[in-house]
């Protein structure tokens, strides 16, 4: 068993991204087999690997790379579910890369494809296929602009879907490359892996990338990887920590707004009782004076909402 490992980020844009020939010829690979796109050319826009672990909350791009013709592809090796629910994230992803166009001087048609590439080791698509092809479409599944101008795609690789007991022999490049991909760290162990070294050219050329990176090599980039997710925990937990917080913070504001608003509503009920106290005061006076001054109760009767038997009560009391 070999210190190999394709399944964390920081070894996928490692061995994809780095500036060697090795590294450039599986990533052509890759996108060709995932992309089903002939792929001659690729240019690594962001090869350097990060330092800064206490900054890793900021949105960053596995590996942004670009084709001759200027389409934009981000790789994005993602193996655990987190807080920041991973199809939102991964669309903003597409748009922020969409963005990053700069379009002075030219037209919006202008704007060249951008594609967000995934690859997840869990189940997240209700279907059974392992590609799926995400692209702007209504609730009848209408697409937005027709399919030769769609300029922005979402493909996800779910590799949980894969059935590692099917016969090679029967497995199409996508789901060798998969199986390569989960069971990497075997190598010749595996049966099926040796059979792909020895005779399959894709899985040739990405073994060839792989054996170029020593076993220290890859210690290090597990031990980056470990540190790096240590930290995104520590930071989810700090996001949920000040999340509760804010919640508190707001139950307590509500809280207090009911508590006003009640005592508001308290003084509104006693300042209509007054009112309305105030209202039958005169009501009353108005209606003894006008008893004094000879009128009949029938004849009060009609100047108020008040019976002839109710008018008798009143002015007795």
């Amino acid at each position: 068993m070999r210190s190999a490992n394709l399944l964390n980020d920081f070894a996928f844009k490692y061995v994809f991204g780095e500036d060697c020939k090795e590294a450039n010829d599986a990533l052509k690979s890759l996108l060709t087999v995932f992309l089903e796109r002939k792929v001659n050319h690729v240019v690594v826009k962001n090869s350097e690997m990060v330092k800064d672990f206490s900054k890793m909350k900021n949105p960053r791009l596995d590996l942004l790379v670009e084709f001759d013709d200027r389409t934009m592809v981000d790789l994005e090796m993602q193996l655990r579910q987190t807080q920041d629910y991973l199809p939102i994230r991964f669309s903003y992803y597409l748009a922020r890369l969409h963005g990053s166009q700069q379009l002075e001087g030219r037209y919006y048609k202008q704007l060249k494809e951008t594609i967000v590439l995934v690859f997840f080791n869990v189940n997240l698509i209700e279907n059974n296929k392992m590609c799926n092809t995400f692209t702007l479409k209504n609730e009848d599944g209408l697409p937005f602009v027709k399919e030769t101008e769609d300029r922005m795609k979402i493909r996800t690789v779910e590799m949980a879907k894969l059935d590692v007991n099917k016969p090679l022999e029967e497995m199409n490049e996508q789901e060798k490359m998969i199986y390569y991909f989960l069971n990497c760290h075997k190598g010749m162990e595996d049966s099926k892996i040796k059979v792909m070294i020895e005779s399959d050219g894709v899985i040739q050329m990405l073994e060839k990338r792989v054996e170029t990176i020593s076993d220290d090599g890859w210690k290090k980039i597990i031990e980056d990887f470990r540190k790096l997710h240590e930290n995104e925990e520590r930071m989810e937990r700090q996001l949920e920590i000040e999340e509760l917080q804010k919640t508190k913070e707001d139950v307590r504001k509500a809280q207090e707004e009911l508590q006003q608003a009640q005592v508001e509503f308290q003084q509104a009920q006693e300042e209509a009782r007054r009112t309305q106290e105030e209202a039958d005061k005169k009501v009353g006076q108005m209606i003894y004076k006008m008893y004094e001054d000879g009128f009949s109760f029938e004849q009060i009767s009609n100047y108020c909402s008040l019976s002839v038997d109710e008018l008798k009560s009143l002015i007795k009391s």
